[in-house]
């Protein structure tokens, strides 16, 4: 699926946290239903299969409890998408990249083969990866570690990046043909930027097959790089987004114009980035993995780069004024078919169960709120977790696909209900999580009563996003029914 990610690095953020968000967007022409719920870690399965694939896993006896943001309809699989585990480490998964025919060719991709009756059963993808290893690792460090054992044994049938974060530190694995993979530490200080493209344009072999302190890869990497002649680099330094990553026109048109807004929003004095002189356009192939930014950076920030159209750019989609010949030239960031957006964010507290907030948004970013929620409960409010097929305004997941559409057929007089919609909730729910780490704090408590109370608070958070929204509903459809084609102001009065 095109995704869009961003990662903060822990002195990067403002809060010393660690962040990890991404876009989940649905295949062209589809609008995937999600929904978020908590998995319990007893009796777990022994077995998985794989819906797509038809890959058997056996899998470890004992496994963690966790939340995570299935699709709402089991039809192709569970479709994790990402989460958060009772040991407060979050995954992810997955962000699809792209690679080039000399890697595909050297370790193609480990595909479903059908021969009359008999199969060959596939290697892991999107589908499964959130589900293998959420529930199975206690730090961001050892989810590495068990996805690349699982894609040396078990291979992938597709190109993804994959975040792993806990309470002190962020990895990013690169999957590298079928059974390869590279992944990379986040450097505390810096946030990192992918758009459906092989992302990481540095990489120190020697810490790799050595030390591993910020690089681990397949053990075999430095074997497939020089049998293939995959190095492009004259230099000694080896960029692996030159040797494993796509170098197509499309990416000028699809990929690259999201890092280079995001980089453009996050550091807007660093760089020139119009102009005959510009350091960085849409189109440049060298924008940076990961940068320092310019402030740090807060989950409102993370949100606001994620629900991008280009605002303020020539290339803005609802744009009206000034140069509108580039009005729609690229993909925008927050499209039309986001199905959720999670942010986890990991920081390191006194008391273990309020370490990890999970914030989501369901339907397009433009048009939603990201809504903070705690991580370590057993169960999720029936407004996030309950998506059912039919359209109910009784679902978060289907206010928000109404509101989207609505707003965006009236968009110009809709707008500022949103803007107002979007800061109003966003900073009572906040303000909830705040005050209810408060009174945690007031005197000790046994783990079930912390437990209660943060199920209690994410009840309320579900309360007051049910009510914002169902009032922005309301506005919106006012708006947009007022512009309706067959509108006429003359009354019978």
């Amino acid at each position: 699926m095109s995704c869009t990610t961003i990662l903060v690095g822990k002195d990067a953020s403002y809060d010393g946290s660690t962040m990890i968000a991404r876009n989940m967007d649905s295949g062209s022409g589809e609008y995937t239903l999600k929904k978020m719920i908590s998995v319990s870690g007893k009796n777990p399965p022994k077995k998985y299969r794989s819906v797509l694939s038809h890959v058997e896993i056996p899998l470890p006896d004992k496994a963690l409890d966790y939340i995570c943001f299935p699709n709402a309809l089991n039809d192709n699989g569970i479709w994790a998408g990402a989460g958060t585990n009772s040991a407060n480490v979050s995954v992810s998964a997955t962000e699809t990249i792209t690679s080039n025919e000399l890697v595909l060719a050297a370790d193609p991709l480990v595909v479903l083969h059908k021969e009359g009756r008999a199969e060959i059963p596939g290697g892991i993808g999107e589908e499964d990866m959130v589900s293998l290893l959420l529930p199975y690792i206690h730090s961001a460090r050892e989810g590495v570690l068990r996805l690349g054992e699982l894609l040396e044994k078990y291979g992938t049938y597709e190109m993804n990046g994959i975040a792993f974060s806990d309470t002190r530190e962020i990895w990013w694995l690169e999957t590298i043909g079928g059974h390869h993979f590279i992944a990379k530490r986040v450097p505390d200080d810096s946030y990192v930027m992918m758009a459906n493209q092989q992302g990481i344009d540095s990489f120190d072999l020697k810490d790799a097959f050595g030390k591993q302190e910020s690089h681990i890869c397949s053990k075999d990497l430095r074997e497939f790089i020089a049998e293939h002649h995959l190095n492009l680099s004259y230099e000694e330094e080896f960029n692996p987004r030159d040797a494993f990553g796509s170098h197509s026109d499309a990416d000028h048109v699809y990929n690259t114009p999201r890092t280079w807004y995001m980089l453009k929003t996050l550091n807007p004095h660093c760089f020139r980035y119009e102009g005959e002189n510009a350091d960085f356009t849409p189109d440049s192939d060298d924008i940076p993995w990961s940068m320092v930014p310019e402030k740090k950076i807060s989950p409102m920030d993370v949100k606001y780069v994620l629900s991008s159209h280009f605002q303020g750019t020539k290339y803005d989609c609802y744009g009206k004024y000034g140069d509108t010949g580039h009005v729609g030239q690229f993909r925008p960031i927050g499209i039309e078919r986001t199905c959720f957006l999670s942010l986890h964010q990991n920081k390191e507290e006194k008391i273990k169960d309020l370490e990890c907030i999970t914030w989501l948004a369901f339907g397009s970013n433009v048009f939603n709120a990201l809504i903070p929620l705690f991580s370590s409960v057993g169960k999720i409010p029936a407004y996030f977790s309950t998506t059912k097929k039919e359209v109910s305004t009784d679902s978060f997941y289907w206010n928000n696909r109404l509101i989207g559409a609505l707003a965006n057929a009236s968009y110009a007089i809709s707008r500022f209900h949103v803007e107002r919609y979007q800061n109003s909730v966003q900073a009572k729910c906040y303000q909830l999580i705040l005050e209810c780490k408060k009174e945690i704090a007031k005197k000790k408590r046994s783990q079930e009563e912390i437990r209660a109370m943060l199920e209690e608070c994410n009840e309320k958070i579900a309360r007051c996003a049910k009510q914002e929204t169902a009032d922005l509903l309301d506005k919106v459809l006012f708006e947009a029914s007022s512009v309706m084609k067959n509108s006429y102001s003359r009354s019978d009065a």
